[in-house]
């Protein structure tokens, strides 16, 4: 959980003998009194509560949440302290899918967030307001630095470092990266995400072209093949298949060709260009140029980062 390696990694700059201007003491707050299983199934015993403690910095970590199930009318007394420590001046920082939080106190309308890129959907439905960043690792969400969103599950790491380096000086970030062997995650978070879930509808039409497409993905023109055979005209299909999917035709076509070269990339040798073939590029270059932009790393690199088999970074 991020909430223990934060504890230690933050903690640390308690423990060097260096003299250091502002070295940070964590706290592991909850508004439940005593011990309680998380969702991972750990035990956490939180040191303090809500009402006992007023901070400089807080981090809202990681919230487990089902599909089915909806933020609304959830964590009522924790978005309450959050806004008054924000009011007050505090920073307020989030990691993973805790930004739902914030975003459900409406603290990043109009602002650029991060969080889980599975996320995703989540926030284009409820938060159309928040520009969602899937690809950010950290991401400065507005109020002059005072609100910070972070990515993935591990982007805690990142978080710490940021942390360290603002209150204890880069010097002290960088000693605290070796000690822990914290690395670079540079690339982002595009290359760990996979085809957002598209949402689950009761169009009949649209749910025979998905099931259409999971075979014939690589067929050429495939948005005009799927308008043909929907039966519908062009301007009607593209409308209706947006409107329950949340993607463009387009968009899910290449989505789902992506997915596959991945696939195809972290299994097999076949050289790039055949992968380009096979899932309908007839043309490497851009094929490439698509990957990266879907995915953040060209294929090769992803290849070399994600290979089963291989050496995984």
């Amino acid at each position: 959980m991020a909430a223990f390696g934060l504890h230690e990694v933050l903690g640390d700059t308690q423990r060097n003998d260096s003299a250091l201007s502002r070295p940070i003491h964590p706290v592991l707050l909850a508004s439940q009194q005593g011990p309680f299983r998380a969702s991972t199934g750990l035990n956490v015993t939180p040191e303090r509560g809500l009402e006992e403690e007023c901070a400089d910095v807080v981090i809202v970590c990681d919230i487990h949440l089902n599909r089915d199930e909806t933020p609304e009318g959830r964590w009522p007394e924790e978005i309450a302290w959050v806004q008054r420590h924000l009011n007050s001046g505090a920073l307020i920082c989030s990691t993973c899918s805790g930004s739902v939080l914030l975003a459900e106190a409406g603290l990043l309308d109009g602002a650029e967030a991060a969080s889980h890129w599975s996320m995703a959907d989540l926030f284009r439905d409820r938060y159309p307001d928040v520009r969602f960043r899937p690809e950010r690792i950290l991401c400065d969400s507005g109020r002059g630095g005072q609100l910070i969103t972070t990515g993935g599950a591990s982007a805690w790491q990142d978080l710490a470092l940021y942390l360290i380096a603002r209150f204890c000086g880069a010097e002290e970030a960088a000693r605290v990266a070796r000690l822990f062997l914290l690395g670079d995650r540079g690339y982002g978070q595009l290359p760990f995400a996979s085809m957002a879930r598209p949402r689950q509808h009761s169009d009949a039409v649209i749910s025979k072209i998905q099931g259409w497409l999971v075979d014939n993905y690589a067929t050429p023109n495939p948005v005009s093949a799927m308008i043909e055979r929907s039966g519908l005209p062009a301007r009607s299909f593209k409308r209706r298949f947006s409107a329950v999917t949340g993607y463009t035709p387009l968009e899910y076509v290449q989505a789902l060709r992506v997915e596959e070269a991945k696939q195809m990339l972290e299994t097999e040798d076949t050289a790039i260009e055949d992968i380009s073939i096979t899932v309908g590029y007839e043309d490497p270059t851009f094929f490439r140029r698509l990957f990266k932009r879907r995915v953040g790393v060209t294929p090769a690199q992803y290849r070399q980062r994600n290979r089963v088999g291989g050496v995984l970074i």
